[in-house]
């Protein structure tokens, strides 16, 4: 069984059901089906087979889903590229993804490019049906390029097997049925869109109210019209979310059953802001590009602030000290994952695929501690610690505190190098008006042990992010 096999519980089997609405444009699932039928007939007919890559570079819209299940239908490797990237970082995937045809909106300069209008004209001559092409569980479906955060991005190869068992969980453990009504917004080039997002619902039926992008200024009467059930989101949108007044959060979240974040840590501060005005507690969960979802706060339980839940069925966690032994209670280590939903390799890098695995484990580089009644806390990236004066320091610690004081908006921690004691906390912080630096100097050190109050605060109009919203640290620290 491949995804599509899953997909068809709609696309066939729920045909005449509408399934998504864009820009004005509705589609039931057979449509769907019927529009992805012709492109993978046009993509066979330019020499296209299993095996082979298509780079999309598209923002969200429905010739994105056509060209996505059509690479599907026929085995070929969809390599989904950031919008936000420009010529170099798109060099750089197709150079090592080597793709057949990258494609675009518009001519991207220097790459060849097939602009996506006139593949999606000439489809509509094709035949509406597909004769099925043999493929398996463990046939490669996406290559998903890391965001780089830490340096040149790495091609995560995801199965049909990884995206079949993320989707089970999840319509599972959340409920998600053909009745819920899913508001996405998150960009289908990241699996927390397309993964989480549209597989989920496409197995499930549910209905689909695609946006190109979030603009939270256009969210209040979005959700007023479209009546969400289902909202996905990362932390900073649900920072914006905040500005609402409590009658329109609560307007807002008057059809919702469930909110969830994701991609970035949800700041506990930002957690019961958004209880008290929306009336909705966000449940967090934790994945990676690599693995998909691992785990998640429960949808029926407690929603713990700060924690990102239980593993999900099927995924094995442990943490591991840098002892290369297994923590027991709230002791720290690295997160160590192994389930259906872990990544088979990464793309032509067999020493990098080597190195992340130990004993049947991804080695995540996520740091964490685990509570006595099984709820896992982050506390931050492996790569991120800062030691300072021989004490090990996690920035996300410092950034919570920060972001729970009235006058932070958004802070993020960062540590450069000190020839005394190695290494010394910075934060760079966006607040909501003028800073009272000693003031949030005195508030630091009465909360925070010593070695671990920023030695400095650099102000800024907004944090560098990826497109879903995790802070570029690497840029803060030049």
């Amino acid at each position: 069984m491949n995804i599509i096999d899953l997909f068809n519980l709609s696309l066939i089997g729920r045909h005449d059901k509408a399934a998504i609405d864009f820009q004005g444009e509705s589609l039931t699932f057979g449509e769907l089906d019927m529009r992805s039928n012709q492109m993978a007939n046009w993509l066979q007919s330019k020499g296209f087979v299993t095996g082979d890559r298509l780079c999309l570079y598209l923002e969200n819209c429905i010739e994105f889903i056509d060209l996505y299940l059509a690479c599907l239908k026929l085995g070929v490797i969809v390599v989904p590229v950031n919008i936000l990237y420009r010529e170099r970082e798109i060099t750089h995937i197709v150079n090592d993804a080597k793709p057949k045809a990258i494609v675009a909106a518009e001519a991207i300069p220097n790459v060849a490019t097939w602009l996506v209008q006139s593949m999606v004209t000439e489809a509509r001559s094709m035949d509406k049906h597909f004769k099925k092409v043999l493929n398996h569980g463990d046939t490669p479906a996406a290559i998903i390029y890391t965001s780089g955060t830490t340096g040149t991005s790495k091609g995560a190869v995801l199965t049909h097997n990884n995206f079949i068992a993320n989707a089970i969980n999840l319509n599972t453990c959340w409920k998600i049925t053909e009745d819920d009504r899913l508001l996405l917004g998150l960009p289908l080039f990241h699996v927390h869109g397309l993964a989480n997002g549209m597989h989920c619902a496409f197995v499930a039926g549910s209905h689909i109210q695609l946006l190109p992008r979030f603009e939270h200024q256009k969210l209040k009467a979005i959700f007023e019209a479209y009546r969400p059930t289902l909202f996905y989101g990362v932390p900073t949108l649900y920072v914006r979310l905040l500005e609402q007044t409590k009658a329109d959060a609560q307007k807002m979240g008057s059809s919702v059953r469930l909110f969830v974040s994701g991609s970035a840590p949800l700041p506990p501060q930002v957690m019961d802001d958004f209880k008290d005005k929306f009336g909705h507690v966000i449940l967090e969960r934790y994945g990676m590009t690599e693995t998909l979802m691992n785990i998640s706060n429960p949808y029926v339980g407690e929603r713990r602030a700060g924690t990102v839940g239980f593993p999900l069925p099927g995924t094995s966690v442990k943490i591991v000290t840098s002892e290369g032994k297994e923590a027991g209670v709230d002791e720290e280590g690295e997160i160590h994952i192994k389930g259906p939903n872990v990544f088979s390799q990464y793309w032509n890098r067999p020493d990098a695929t080597e190195s992340a695995f130990e004993n049947g484990y991804f080695k995540t580089g996520d740091m964490a501690v685990v509570s006595d009644d099984g709820y896992y806390t982050l506390r931050g990236r492996k790569s991120e610690l800062i030691i300072s004066g021989g004490f090990n320091i996690y920035p996300r610690e410092i950034e919570e505190f920060l972001m729970e004081l009235d006058e932070i908006k958004e802070a993020a921690v960062v540590g450069v190098p000190d020839p005394i004691r190695g290494e010394l906390p910075i934060a760079f912080v966006v607040p909501h008006g003028e800073l009272d630096m000693e003031q949030l100097t005195e508030k630091c050190k009465a909360a925070l042990a010593s070695f671990k109050v920023p030695r400095k605060f650099i102000v800024m109009d907004s944090l560098p992010r990826t497109a879903l919203g995790k802070v570029q640290k690497h840029l803060l620290k030049k």
